[in-house]
């Protein structure tokens, strides 16, 4: 007598199924409060789901790219809309992200439009994740600054304006990728992480989403 079959789930579905569990945990046992380990485990939860729900929608290789530069455009927008509809001023570190961003869906355009082979398509992914990777630095700097205790919070600095005015270029990306006062505040917070934290969570999909999508034709 053969034992019964049951249908097999793909580790993208485990992923969210498992995201979506724990977040309904988190929501109904686990204090509200800005510390390292418990920002640290959202933002993984987070990038594990919407990691997950991009990889169980992923559309064909063109459509996928053409939809990843609209969720880019989309990001920026509401970038914009924050800083010039609500107030909410970026700080250097944001401005660096925003950066990445853009980068990110110029080549995500351009392979929308270029449609290569195996190989070019390759080489696209690995540009997608160098650049997801240097955002995602930044991104993760920043938040580890808005996890700090008040009393080790840094000064505030100056403006990414007037140090590239006023410093070599060397010296104002040190000082910008090593933070500031105002980059440690929350000025927007969604399931308790900050603008930072979803950003962080976007590179970290976008990531995985580019990788994938060499194997989609």
């Amino acid at each position: 007598m053969n034992a019964p079959r049951y249908p097999s789930l793909s580790w993208p579905w485990v992923g969210l199924i498992l995201c979506l569990a724990l977040l309904g945990q988190e929501y109904m046992f686990l204090a509200v409060g800005p510390n390292a380990p418990l920002t640290a485990y959202r933002i993984t939860l987070m990038a594990v789901g919407v990691t997950s729900l991009a990889l169980i929608l992923l559309p064909p290789w063109r459509l996928g790219h053409f939809l990843g530069f609209l969720v880019c455009a989309g990001l920026l927008a509401y970038a914009y809309y924050l800083q010039y509809v609500e107030g909410i001023e970026p700080c250097p570190l944001c401005i660096i992200q925003r950066v990445a961003v853009a980068a990110m869906g110029l080549v995500f355009l351009i392979a929308t439009f270029h449609n290569p082979g195996r190989i070019g398509a390759t080489v696209y992914a690995l540009l997608l994740v160098i650049i997801g990777a240097a955002g995602a630095s930044v991104a993760a700097r920043q938040v580890w600054l808005q996890s700090l205790p008040k009393d080790q919070v840094p000064a505030c600095g100056m403006s990414l304006d007037y140090m590239l005015q006023t410093l070599p270029f060397a010296e104002t990306l040190k000082k910008v990728l090593e933070g500031s006062g105002e980059c440690a505040e929350k000025g927007w917070v969604f399931m308790h992480l900050s603008i930072a934290g979803w950003t962080l969570v976007f590179f970290i999909a976008m990531i995985a989403a580019s990788l994938a999508l060499t194997r989609r034709d």
